[in-house]
């Protein structure tokens, strides 16, 4: 059985490499005029290098997936903040990540209080923030 608590280690969510093609589709879903999202021209314009740029959201999206990995349900997320704080490229690597700060509530009732984040592969944060997420029942808290 696993000890939830301060200080347990959320379970990593990992995107190997960021995919262009899935960057410019998006920017067509969203309907996002933005052209860093699927103009290299663009991107290289803005001084932002020769690769797409992902969506800030679509990279915060990593973050909402290692939390409803862990618990079970994208319904288990019941508030997240994130400071966005640089770009990721088409062909990065993402790793998103969290540790539970404080459970609050009994039974079917807690909640975790998470700070999380997303790096990408090269070691630079470019998402932080909190969450607060309801823990699994199969767990137990500290």
């Amino acid at each position: 059985m696993i000890t939830i608590g301060p200080g347990y280690d959320l379970p990593t969510f990992v995107v190997d490499e960021v995919s262009g093609e899935h960057i410019r589709q998006v920017a067509l879903i969203l309907d996002d005029p933005n052209p860093i999202h699927f103009d290299l021209a663009a991107v290289a314009a803005a001084g932002m290098g020769t690769r797409e740029i992902n969506q800030g959201g679509s990279t915060m999206a990593y973050i909402v997936n290692m939390l409803t990995a862990w618990t079970g349900s994208r319904s288990a997320l019941k508030r997240i903040k994130c400071r966005f704080r640089d770009n990721v490229r088409a062909g990065d690597t993402v790793t998103a990540g969290g540790v539970i700060l404080e459970v609050t509530g009994r039974g079917a009732t807690r909640r975790a209080l998470c700070e999380v984040w997303a790096d990408r592969g090269d070691g630079r944060r470019v998402i932080d923030g909190t969450a607060i997420v309801m823990i699994p029942e199969t767990s137990q808290s500290a």
